[in-house]
């Protein structure tokens, strides 16, 4: 479904259609996959993203605390401060002749660091999350054959064990932080696990993909403006499409869809507003605020680096059911002559 006025009646008429396969697993996991995962107790019950039921609200209303526009205004200095160094690194390696590769070294830490502050998580492996979130979205929203598959299986089943690790310790001692917050709302480990689980794939890595899109479109295209964000949203965002299910027979374009029918609703490219890409209602992306600030502040401290490299080959992307972005934007200075 790819009109903007049709995406966004659907996502608000969450009764019709229905957020319960938002996290399901693309491709269909072989047995093999499923038993690694199991061993390392996987599950995700319906909690934010893939859930309709009267539990939504109040893990919501928990989670959302966080993402207060006060907290996200104040974190600004923070942002600015982790992206500038890492430009500033960027610019030295550049100086020397080294290519670069700007999602790695100026992407793809600050919005994991950012976010790990603000849900006051601290003692976290960032670099091992990095991985895990991308090797949990290529599981879930990829196509991997059998054997990539299992090797993806045992990352999430990692991570998870991690994720069940801090819950534990967050019932012996609870602090004033996410895996805190959820369990004083009486979740079960597996609801609090499952929280985590794509809170903290959501709230950094699609922020990167954001960013190294962005970064992408000014070095490309070096006159657009500083606040390309928007129409980076508009046009490309990291999230481009969304999934659903129809509760009951609909119609859509013009056609009878059954109940019980998957339905992909396009987010970006379009011509719908640059909100759409963070979806609407219930289920709006409770980080919104926050990636539209991050993406703002890379952009403002990257621009004049921007605008002096060229890169040296096509992209390699991150090309999945909902997620695309650069993989990788390898560049290099711009020869005097090149420069804008």
């Amino acid at each position: 479904m790819d009109d903007p006025v049709a995406v966004r009646e659907a996502l608000l008429d969450p009764g019709t259609f229905r957020p319960d396969n938002a996290v399901l697993a693309h491709t269909p996991l072989s047995v093999k996959a499923l038993r690694v995962l199991s061993g390392a107790g996987f599950a995700l019950p319906p909690t934010l993203a893939n859930n309709a039921g009267e539990s939504h609200r109040p893990i919501r209303a928990a989670v959302a605390r966080f993402f207060s526009p006060a907290r996200v205004a104040a974190v600004e200095p923070l942002a600015r401060e982790l992206t500038s160094a890492r430009v500033d690194a960027a610019r030295a390696q550049l100086a020397y002749g080294d290519q670069v590769d700007l999602v790695q070294a100026i992407a793809a830490e600050p919005p994991a660091l950012v976010v790990l502050h603000l849900l006051g998580l601290t003692d976290v492996d960032v670099p091992a999350l990095k991985a895990w979130s991308l090797d949990s979205l290529e599981l879930f929203w990829g196509q991997p054959d059998a054997d990539r598959q299992l090797e993806l299986a045992h990352s999430a089943a990692e991570f998870y064990s991690w994720l069940r690790a801090r819950t534990s310790a967050a019932r012996t001692a609870p602090a004033d932080d996410l895996f805190g917050a959820l369990v004083g709302l009486g979740l079960t480990d597996e609801e609090v696990c499952a929280v985590g689980y794509f809170l903290l794939i959501a709230g950094q890595e699609t922020t990167t993909q954001l960013i190294s899109t962005a970064f992408q479109r000014l070095i490309e295209a070096p006159g657009e403006p500083v606040d390309a964000v928007e129409e980076v949203l508009r046009e490309s965002s990291s999230v481009p499409t969304w999934r659903r299910v129809t509760a009951c027979p609909v119609t859509v374009g013009g056609a009878e869809v059954p109940a019980g029918a998957p339905v992909l609703l396009g987010l970006s490219g379009h011509g719908g507003p640059a909100d759409l890409a963070f979806g609407i209602g219930v289920h709006r992306c409770l980080g919104a605020g926050l990636a539209r600030l991050e993406a703002r502040v890379a952009l403002e401290c990257a621009r004049d680096l921007l605008s002096g490299v060229r890169l040296v080959e096509e992209p390699p992307m991150i090309d999945l059911l909902s997620f695309r972005a650069p993989k990788r934007l390898l560049v290099t200075a711009s020869e005097p002559s090149d420069t804008l």
